[in-house]
């Protein structure tokens, strides 16, 4: 179902690459969108208990829209789809990029994307548990804030091997532009309690 929507198949590019052609956000969202749903739907087929809440993060929230049955899964891939060449229109590829950094404060790593305000755009935006942060914005300048993070003790910083700098300010023209899709979209109430991903209260109807 997915393949006929984006025009290609996708279950041969998962299987057989290339890999460069995989880390391409126009293509790793809409794979990600469809692996998710695909292992719940597995998942229920092999008996197991339905949720009493679920979450996703980013990208993620959409497979568990999806999962709750508040989006069809055609309309989340068209929408999906979108998205992702929304975002890599916004930032060309090869120009942004996305960081981890394990290992070093919150405060620490927040003072190196400081530093590093003259080469461009590198802003610490998922603050996933202590000691691990992730990064994005311009190729050069998280180069450059990953190389600081480890001179500062970070036990491990590396560039993840995706095609736009995903949650930064880099984005917010995708974002607004991903609105006037969003309101076509047409949304249930979800049979599962969705966390939303952004401030965590859950979703309890269909708007």
């Amino acid at each position: 179902e997915s393949s006929e929507i984006l025009g290609y198949d996708l279950w041969q590019l998962v299987q057989d690459g290339p890999t460069e052609r995989l880390a391409e956000t126009v293509v790793t969202q809409p794979a990600m969108l469809t692996a998710g749903y695909a292992a719940w739907r597995a998942w229920l087929e092999a008996g197991g208990k339905e949720p009493e809440q679920m979450a996703g993060h980013s990208l993620g929230e959409y497979t568990a829209l999806v999962c709750a049955g508040a989006i069809d899964f055609a309309d989340a891939v068209r929408v999906v789809k979108k998205r992702s060449e929304l975002m890599q229109a916004a930032v060309p590829v090869g120009t942004g990029a996305m960081a981890a950094v394990n290992g070093l404060d919150d405060d620490a790593v927040l003072a190196v994307c400081d530093e590093a305000s003259g080469i461009g755009v590198a802003e610490a935006l998922n603050i996933n548990t202590p000691g691990q942060v992730v990064i994005a914005g311009h190729k050069e300048a998280v180069s450059h804030t990953v190389q600081r993070a480890e001179e500062n003790g970070a036990r491990r910083a590396i560039v993840l091997p995706v095609s736009v700098p995903s949650h930064s300010s880099l984005m917010i023209g995708a974002g607004e532009e991903l609105a006037g899709e969003l309101e076509r979209v047409e949304c249930s109430a979800p049979s599962v309690t969705v966390i939303n991903a952004t401030d965590a209260p859950p979703y309890t109807d269909a708007a």
